[in-house]
């Protein structure tokens, strides 16, 4: 069942945690690939010196100030695309990262056995699955291409670990909010 535009109206923190264990789905060509999310960070506001929109309303962060449940797409070091999710209402800035998820194929080479893929680290995650700028600003509940499902699987609050977000060590106080959530 897909995400609709309500899951992503809610706190940013409690988006990102409860965005574990869901799928991320592409279609490429012909092909779908579900993707289980398996990592995410939490960027909420203007406050949050670690956020790109404490820097503003710019034409890059425009899209986070919108509606919730839409991609902002950015690159880091000119050459890694970095898929968020809009969240909570339109003019507060927030958007979950989504820095890793895996995906099963099956190796017809060695007796029908599945290989587990994992997509660690924003940049990878975006090359391996194709996504890049042309994402940036779609709405998330009407995408064809790209979108969030919900299989419904229940992760437990002791499945999930926390940690300090990954290179935001310039935001000061932020970078030890403990907003990167992950399944062990």
């Amino acid at each position: 069942m897909r995400v609709n535009q309500k899951f992503f109206n809610r706190n940013t923190v409690i988006v990102a945690k409860d965005l574990l264990g869901k799928f991320l789905v592409r279609r490429i060509g012909n092909k779908i690939i579900k993707a289980r999310i398996t990592e995410t960070e939490a960027y909420c506001g203007t406050k949050d010196l670690a956020c790109h929109a404490s820097k503003g309303l710019t034409e890059r962060t425009k899209i986070m100030f919108g509606p919730p449940g839409h991609f902002y797409i950015y690159m880091v070091y000119g050459m890694y695309h970095c898929l968020n999710i809009v969240t909570e209402k339109e003019g507060n800035p927030s958007a979950v990262l989504i820095r890793a998820a895996e995906f099963s194929i099956l190796n017809l080479q060695f007796s029908n056995k599945s290989q587990t893929i994992k997509l660690k680290g924003p940049g990878i995650l975006c090359r391996e699955l194709k996504i890049d700028k042309k994402f940036n600003s779609i709405d998330i509940t009407k995408s064809n291409l790209l979108w969030v499902e919900d299989d419904e699987t229940k992760i437990k609050k002791s499945q999930i670990k926390k940690g300090k977000r990954i290179g935001v060590d310039y935001a000061g106080k932020w970078k030890n909010k403990l907003w990167r959530f992950y399944l062990d």
